[in-house]
């Protein structure tokens, strides 16, 4: 999880999949595909039944498992387990190194902040070889609220890390290729940074951000880029 102090300085909160790697060809096929196998043998739909779901509580909720969560009571660490297996998962990880460069040389705390997984997140992480230039790590299972799961786009889970953080939320800046969640950081105060490097590949695979589109920037994005070196300049 994260620590304290520090407090004059930036806190980047950046999301993992087509943010910091292209996740549309190294592991979205993957989880879309065992997900939609999951909601076959667990819910009883099905295929085509189950990748509508799974789409469709996707853009309702912000993840596919909240929605199975709700209304189908499955629990969030088989869930988790089942679909994040991904043999030869490190095989296809593929960042830029022009970004992680970027990322070694940005000067502020940075956090991942993920709704994936632990053990993906450190899979993932390990294969970019940037885990050491990261404060912490909030993976989906640090999301937990007075028993429930509140992962991104849930602001009360952001406002709560704000607070762990023990610092104002203008002063924390969330990078990150989904919308949605940007939309619920500006709600609780902080910065927004649309990373858009992968979004043509996301837009190929048929993710549901395709529906934002590409070139309109929502009054709650601050800034998009395409390229992290971006952030490097007019902080």
């Amino acid at each position: 999880m994260v620590g304290t102090g520090h407090r004059q300085r930036t806190v980047w909160l950046f999301d993992l999949d087509n943010t910091l790697h292209d996740a549309s060809s190294a592991s979205f096929p993957g989880l879309h595909e065992r997900m939609t196998a999951y909601i076959v043998e667990h819910v009883g739909l099905s295929a085509d039944e189950a990748n509508a779901l799974r789409r469709t509580y996707w853009l309702r909720y912000g993840a596919t498992l909240l929605g199975l969560l709700r209304d189908h009571g499955v629990r969030p660490a088989h869930f988790l387990h089942h679909t994040h297996i991904l043999p030869g998962l490190e095989q296809r990880v593929r960042g830029h190194a022009h970004d992680l460069h970027a990322l070694a040389r940005l000067p502020g705390r940075k956090l991942l902040l993920t709704n994936a997984p632990a053990d993906y997140t450190a899979r993932v992480v390990g294969v970019l070889g940037i885990g050491h230039l990261f404060d912490g790590v909030v993976s989906i299972e640090d999301m937990h609220m007075f028993g429930h799961l509140r992962p991104k786009p849930d602001a009360r889970m952001l406002r709560a890390l704000v607070a762990r953080l023990r610092v104002p939320a203008a002063r924390c800046v969330l990078v990150e290729d989904t919308l949605e969640h940007q939309k619920a950081a500006r709600r609780v105060g902080m910065r927004t940074v649309w990373m858009q490097r992968w979004a043509r590949a996301a837009l190929a695979s048929g993710a549901p951000l395709a529906s934002h589109g590409l070139t309109r920037k929502p009054a709650y994005v601050d800034r998009r880029i395409r390229a992290l070196r971006t952030l490097l300049r007019q902080r």
